[in-house]
C-alpha cells in the first residue's frame, strides 16, 4: 500500500482551492432574493456552462471512487452504465427537454402537475426527496468521506462525511443554483485534468498492457457480460439499464433543473450533448486505471481505495494536491447541486402550492433551512453504505428497484394521452414503496438472487400491464 501521507505543497493546494470555490460561490449567488434567480440561475445559462456542470454533478467523487473500484472489482463492465447515458440524453433533447421548457415549470414534478394533477406531483416530489437524500447525497457524502479517510485513518468516516457536507454545503446554502453551476463548471474541468493524470501516470506505471491481461480475468475486458454477472449481465444492459439511464437522465430533479435554466431549447440541448461528448472518455479516464491497477495492487481488500492508492503511490507532492482538489471537487459539485434541487422540491412543491401567497423572500429562505435539514439526513445515513461492495454496486441496485414507477409514468403521460390522474397517481404512490421494501430483504440481507436490472426490467414491465 502507498503512504497515504500529504506535503505542505499538497495540503497548500487543497486549502487554496477550497477556499477559492467557496469564495467565488459566495459572490456569483450573494443577493439572490428571487425564486427564479435562485432556484433556476434567472433561467439564463448557456450551453458550456450546462454541459460542465452535468458532467462534474454526474461525474462526482464516487465516480472517481466506485468507477475505479468497479474497474477493479468487476473490469470495464461499469462502462454499460455512462455509454447509455449517451442514448438516455439523445432522447431527453430530442423528446423531451422541448416539452420542460415550454411549460417553464422549476421541478419535474410540477410537471406531472400539469399532466396528471397535484397528487401525482407531491407523490413523486415526495420520491425524489427520498432518493436525493438516502441514495444521491449519501452516496456523494460516503465517497468524500472515504477520501479524507484514507488521508487521516485515526478520523472516524462520520467526522469527514460531516466536514465534506459542511464545505459544499456553506455556499449552496446562500447562491442557489448560479453559484453551483458556476462553481461546476471550475471542478468539471479540474475532474477531467485530474482524471486524465493519474489515468496516464497509471498506464506509465504498468510493465505492459499484457501484464493487465494476466492480471485480470478474461471477462474484465468485455462489456457482454453472462447471465449471472454480478454487476451488469448481458439482458440487463438492454432492458434494466436503459430505464436506470432514463430516469436518471430524463426526470432525475438533479440532472435537469441544469436544463430548466439554459436560456433558450438550443442551448439547452447543446449542453446536454456537450455532457455526452464529456463523458464518453470516461472508460479510459476512469474505468481503466482501476483495472490496470489490478498489476500494481493485486490484493486491496477494499476496491473503493484504489483512487487514492493510485494518485499517492504515482503522483508527485505537489500533483498530489492538485488530484485531490480535483477529487474533493468532484464530491462537492455532486452535493452542492443535490442540495439545491432538494430546496427547490421543498419549496416548489410544497410550501408554494399549499401556501401560495409566500412572498419571494420567504421561498428562498425556506429553500435554505431545507437545504441544512437535508445535509444532516444525508450525514446520518451515508455510513451505512460502508455495507454495500462498492459505491456503483450500492447507487445502481437503489434505483434498479424504485425507478421503473417513475419511468413508466413519465414516458406514457408525454407519449399516450389516455393514461389518466387516477392511474399515475396510484402507480407512484404503491409501486414505489413496494420497491423500497423490495430492496432491503433482496439486496441488504440477501434472503433471494435476483439480479437489480431485472427486478427494473420487469417492474417496468409489470407497471406497463397493469
Amino acid at each position: 500500500m502507498p503512504d497515504f501521507d500529504l506535503g505542505g505543497i499538497d495540503i497548500a493546494i487543497i486549502l487554496v482551492y477550497i477556499v477559492a470555490t467557496r469564495i467565488i460561490g459566495f459572490i456569483v449567488g450573494r443577493g439572490k432574493k428571487d425564486s427564479d434567480d435562485y432556484f433556476l440561475g434567472g433561467r439564463n445559462f448557456i450551453w458550456p456552462l450546462i454541459g460542465l456542470s452535468l458532467l462534474a454533478t454526474n461525474q462526482s467523487g464516487a465516480s472517481f471512487i466506485g468507477l475505479a473500484g468497479s474497474g477493479y472489482n468487476n473490469g470495464i463492465a461499469v462502462y454499460n452504465f455512462e455509454w447509455l447515458a449517451a442514448v438516455a440524453l439523445i432522447f431527453f433533447v430530442i423528446f423531451v427537454l422541448p416539452f420542460y421548457l415550454r411549460s417553464r415549470v422549476y421541478t419535474m414534478p410540477e410537471f406531472l402537475d400539469r399532466r396528471y394533477g397535484h397528487n401525482s406531483r407531491l407523490a413523486f416530489s415526495g420520491f425524489l426527496i427520498f432518493t436525493n437524500v438516502f441514495v444521491d447525497l449519501s452516496v456523494a457524502l460516503y465517497g468524500g468521506g472515504i477520501v479524507l479517510q484514507t488521508l487521516y485513518p485515526e478520523v472516524p468516516l462520520w467526522v469527514s462525511i460531516v466536514v465534506i457536507a459542511a464545505l459544499a454545503g456553506m455556499y449552496t446554502i446562500f447562491g442557489g443554483l448560479q453559484a453551483v453551476v458556476i462553481t461546476d463548471t471550475i471542478q468539471g474541468i479540474v475532474l477531467l485534468i485530474g482524471g486524465t493524470i493519474v489515468a496516464v501516470m497509471t498506464f506509465m506505471a504498468i510493465p505492459s498492457w499484457s501484464a493487465v491481461e494476466e492480471a485480470a480475468p478474461p471477462e474484465a475486458f468485455s462489456l457482454i457480460r453472462p447471465l449471472g454477472d454480478e454487476l451488469t449481465p448481458w439482458p440487463g444492459i438492454f432492458t434494466g439499464a436503459v430505464i436506470l439511464g432514463f430516469y436518471f437522465w430524463c426526470t432525475n430533479q438533479v440532472i435537469v433543473q441544469r436544463t430548466l435554466g439554459a436560456r433558450n431549447l438550443d442551448h439547452g440541448r447543446w449542453g446536454a450533448l456537450f455532457a455526452i461528448l464529456l463523458k464518453l472518455p470516461i472508460l479510459f479516464i476512469m474505468v481503466l486505471p482501476g483495472t490496470m491497477a489490478l498489476v500494481l495492487y493485486p490484493d486491496l481488500d477494499n476496491p473503493d481505495l484504489v483512487f487514492p492508492s493510485l494518485a499517492f503511490d504515482l503522483l508527485p507532492i505537489g500533483l498530489r494536491g492538485v488530484i485531490l482538489a480535483a477529487l474533493l471537487a468532484a464530491i462537492m459539485s455532486t452535493v452542492d447541486s443535490i442540495l439545491n434541487a432538494l430546496s427547490t422540491l421543498v419549496t416548489m412543491d410544497f410550501v408554494r402550492s399549499f401556501r401560495p401567497q409566500t412572498t419571494e423572500r420567504s421561498l428562498v429562505y425556506i429553500g435554505r433551512i431545507s437545504t441544512a435539514a437535508f445535509m444532516i439526513f444525508a450525514m446520518i445515513w451515508a455510513p451505512q453504505i460502508a455495507n454495500f461492495p462498492t459505491l456503483v454496486q450500492y447507487l445502481q441496485s437503489v434505483l434498479g428497484y424504485i425507478s421503473p414507477p417513475v419511468v413508466a409514468v413519465f414516458f406514457v403521460g408525454l407519449f399516450w394521452r389516455r393514461i389518466n390522474a387516477a392511474g399515475a397517481f396510484t402507480t407512484l404512490a404503491v409501486m414505489v414503496p413496494l420497491g423500497i421494501a423490495a430492496f432491503f430483504p433482496v439486496e441488504v440481507f440477501g434472503l433471494a438472487g435476483v439480479h437489480f436490472l431485472y427486478v427494473a426490467f420487469g417492474s417496468f414491465v409489470l407497471i406497463l400491464q397493469l
